[in-house]
């Protein structure tokens, strides 16, 4: 086949855009793009691959011609569409969390669990954009080194929460600078010169629904069902990159070079830590790139086996469009398209 027809569920999104131009960079053999959003997009005109292409309602009659569905959209609408999807024959890619801790659904990174796609039934998932890093560092230490218990403490960017998020950050900005009182809409508290302590919503143990993601989802990545992980997940004023303070205890005690010498030689990481020049990963250096980047990395002066370390990355690509598209390309690779399609 030379191409596949594709469609992208919430095409006009932060994510949505930048899945698209992930698919253009990286050559993703095309033949058609559909692509759908909510109602009030519908009929609006975006460029991809040098032609435009109308955003349409998502029906079944567009599904039946669909080879691979991305959905960068909420969980309700995946919920909806994919089975559908999967009915009419086609791939689904989800990078919401409707599926995610299904059973019967891999929640996939390819540089670490890829070979978890073999098993699918129609439905892929792609992890929360906060786990996806995470997983990423653990993956290569576990095999080195049997991670015991994680720490974690998120700085996330405002583009996790969408484009409304962005454009309040960059509307407060001009608000507080000009000394007017910013009105929160997209997010629950000012995020202009601020930081808030909560990622989506609350649960009855303290924790919110995105520090809950961050456990389930890190667990089932790495099959490691009973590895301890605790997350504190944090909204920064920062446009586009999640950053990640990483408190990692292992079963025997580990070097901070060895550390280093096992994540240089991992897939997909980056090592930016030198830090008595000031080299250290933050989100202008992440932004707009595909690596995770880690740095500060230092013996834990509290835990004789622990090591710490801060890690970047991109949310809108390796935490979400380019994971989506690799995953695609993935299943290419290993010949995984439903056979009616193959």
């Amino acid at each position: 086949m030379d191409g596949y027809r594709i469609a992208v569920i919430g095409a006009t999104g932060a994510a949505g855009r930048v899945l698209l131009g992930i698919i253009e960079e990286r050559s993703f053999p095309v033949s058609s793009v559909r692509l759908c959003a909510s109602e009030r997009s519908w009929g609006k005109i975006i460029t991809v691959n040098g032609g435009d292409v109308v955003v349409e309602e998502p029906t079944r009659e567009l599904l039946r011609d669909v080879d691979f569905l991305f959905i960068a959209a909420s969980s309700g609408v995946s919920r909806e569409l994919s089975p559908m999807a999967v009915d009419e024959g086609a791939l689904v890619i989800d990078k919401s969390s409707a599926f995610r801790m299904d059973p019967d659904v891999p929640l996939v990174i390819p540089e670490v669990n890829g070979d978890d796609m073999e098993s699918h039934h129609g439905i892929i998932a792609a992890p929360n954009c906060s786990t996806t890093p995470l997983a990423m560092v653990l993956k290569p230490l576990n095999g080195a080194n049997n991670v015991r218990r994680v720490t974690v403490a998120t700085y996330q960017s405002v583009s996790g929460a969408g484009a409304a998020a962005m454009d309040e950050l960059r509307t407060q900005s001009g608000q507080v600078l000009a000394g007017d009182q910013p009105e929160p809409i997209a997010l629950p508290h000012q995020i202009a010169f601020n930081v808030v302590p909560q990622v989506e919503s609350f649960l009855d143990n303290g924790y919110t629904t995105e520090e809950m993601k961050m456990v389930a989802e890190t667990r089932k990545i790495l099959h490691e069902p009973e590895l301890a992980v605790s997350a504190t997940c944090v909204r920064v004023p920062v446009m586009v990159s999640h950053s990640e303070a990483v408190h990692i205890e292992f079963e025997e005690a580990i070097t901070p070079d060895e550390v280093r010498e096992t994540l240089a030689g991992a897939p997909g990481l980056k090592v930016m830590d030198a830090p008595e020049s000031s080299v250290y990963p933050m989100p202008v250096d992440a932004e707009g790139r595909d690596e995770v980047f880690v740095g500060r990395i230092r013996q834990d002066q509290s835990h004789p086996r622990g090591v710490v370390m801060w890690i970047v990355t991109d949310n809108l690509r390796k935490g979400a469009a380019l994971n989506a598209v690799q995953i695609a390309e993935e299943v290419l690779s290993r010949e995984l398209m439903p056979a009616q399609r193959g």
